[in-house]
């Protein structure tokens, strides 16, 4: 499985979309300051993610929801869960 997911710093409250093939995994990395774009950030907590079969369905929904419109709907979607 190939998923996207939306992570929620504790830190400052920013949020982050990003894929990964192995979910819990690159988890423990963004939380072990691993990940370059996210390290300043930790702690992370998951808030949200999506299951693909297909690689390419996955990446293509990542870009999606990297731009602000597509990823302000989703966000205005799960805000119970943000908080």
């Amino acid at each position: 499985m190939h998923y996207v997911y939306i992570l929620k710093s504790l830190k400052n409250n920013e949020v982050y979309v990003g894929f990964s093939s192995n979910l819990r995994t690159r988890l423990e990395l963004h939380n072990l300051g691993r990940v370059k774009s996210t390290k300043a950030y930790k702690p992370w907590k998951l808030v949200y993610y999506e299951a693909y079969k297909a690689k390419e369905d996955a990446t293509r929904r990542e870009r999606e929801l990297k731009q602000h419109a597509a990823k302000n709907g989703l966000l205005k979607h799960i805000r119970n869960s943000l908080a």
